[in-house]
């Protein structure tokens, strides 16, 4: 059988198994890329706060996790997840080992790793906004939450988005990781499928052209999204 036939659709072929791990991996990658925005958040909140105590738990969270490796933090999550559930429940009587699904703990894991990286984002994207525009909503009244809504949020996400489709790239490669936890995502897929025709390269090369071709496709979006939200700012300067 011929290469490219390994590819197809019909029976023996793995076209639809390799379609679906890409579309796997796309969702754990925006999942974790979620719960990392929630995470780079609330950690660039604490930098920027002015509390001791915020900033430096905030900071030790940063530099943790930008410097252990992202496979040790995948094993991490995975494993002390299931370990801490497993403890809390024997806590309360339950008996036996819960584990963490995989899909949940790999957008956990990512979120974690990317959340490090999407905090420093919005901290240089808060600190863009011109000191100016928030001082004068302070004139005029305006309170905490009417200035986060139509100034601050609105301006941190514009000033984010350039860095945010980086960390999405680096989603989406991260998620390869995941593997490990048998989620059936792309690398997975793909390793199954060597394994399972003794064809290494062509199922390795057929993953990589799938990871391209999102990684294209993705960019392409985030460019897009990125010009919309300057479309203000280019007319402003011109």
């Amino acid at each position: 059988m011929p290469d490219l036939a390994i590819f197809g659709f019909g029976p023996g072929g793995w076209g639809l198994a390799l379609l679906e791990g890409a579309a796997m991996t796309l969702l754990v990658s925006a999942c974790g890329l979620l719960v990392g925005a929630a995470i780079g958040g609330l950690v660039a909140w604490a930098r920027l706060s002015g509390r001791r105590l915020a900033g430096a738990v905030g900071e030790a969270y940063a530099a943790l996790f930008r410097g252990l490796p992202e496979l040790l933090i995948v094993y991490f999550v995975y494993f002390g997840t299931s370990t801490l559930l497993t403890e809390t429940a024997a806590l309360i009587g339950h008996e036996g080992f819960i584990g963490v699904p995989a899909f949940a703990a790999g957008a956990l894991a990512v979120g974690v790793i990317s959340g490090a990286y999407q905090a420093e984002v919005y901290r240089a994207a808060f600190l863009a906004i011109a000191r100016g525009e928030l001082e004068a909503a302070v004139s005029v009244g305006m309170n905490r939450a009417l200035m986060a809504r139509r100034i601050i949020l609105p301006q941190v996400l514009r000033f984010a988005l350039p860095g945010l489709g980086n960390l999405w790239q680096v989603a989406l490669k991260d998620s390869s990781l995941i593997s490990v936890t048998g989620l059936t995502e792309l690398m997975r897929v793909s390793q199954v499928g060597a394994g399972s025709t003794h064809r290494p390269f062509a199922f390795y090369l057929g993953g990589a052209v799938l990871y391209l071709v999102m990684t294209v496709i993705t960019t392409r979006i985030f460019d897009v999204a990125e010009a919309r939200a300057t479309r203000g700012m280019r007319r402003a300067a011109a």
